[in-house]
């Protein structure tokens, strides 16, 4: 019986090691990175739109004719603000790609502004201007990057599900794992610029 016992425990062992050296983890492991990335990204478009109201405000004391730019932002982060995500924005290409074009819709907004506020040098030398100018950049910067580690950690996941071993774990032990939708660039930004002398 003891023999039975040591055999079955040395098994067991074996199993334990093979399932935890073979990728059995790599599912669960790479969504959850994938879930977490995505976290930043929310997080760094909540500071986004958080510094959007006092920039606004900034400019409007400085540049009263252009309340369109200034609608146009005010509308756009509106947007961004009230959406709703569902729960499977990742697995869902309509919910996802609707937020992508919320957001960029909200840049193309607060480019248009800050182009906008060119024309007024005594705005550009505001101290608080500047001051959230250069906030609004660093977060942008911080989006870019949270986006970046966001597709890198969707590519991994995605890679696991499609490929071998991580296409059998998928269809033996995790059938619900869907692949994540990813970021696109917008057309605007593939247009090439033009330049005019």
């Amino acid at each position: 019986m003891r023999i039975f016992s040591k055999s079955l425990t040395a098994a067991a062992l074996v199993v334990s090691l093979f399932l935890g050296g073979c990728g059995v983890n790599a599912i669960p492991t790479y969504d959850e990175q994938a879930v977490a990335a995505w976290s930043q990204v929310l997080n760094q478009y909540k500071r986004r739109a958080d510094l959007i109201p006092n920039l606004v405000e900034t400019v409007k004391g400085f540049a009263a004719q252009e309340r369109q730019v200034l609608t146009e932002v005010v509308e756009a982060r509106s947007k961004v603000s009230q959406m709703q995500l569902p729960k499977d924005i990742l697995t869902n290409p309509e919910a996802f790609q609707q937020f992508q074009q919320g957001q960029d819709a909200l840049s193309g907004a607060l480019s248009r502004l800050l182009v906008t506020v060119e024309r007024y040098p005594e705005l550009r030398s505001s101290q608080n201007f500047l001051t959230l100018q250069s906030q609004l950049e660093g977060t942008e910067n911080r989006i870019s990057v949270a986006r970046r580690d966001y597709i890198n950690a969707v590519r991994l996941y995605n890679t696991e599900l499609r490929t071998i071993p991580g296409r059998w774990w998928k269809s033996w032990l995790y059938p619900d794992s869907q692949p994540k939708e990813n970021f696109t660039q917008p057309e605007s930004v593939q247009e090439t610029p033009k330049v005019k002398f």
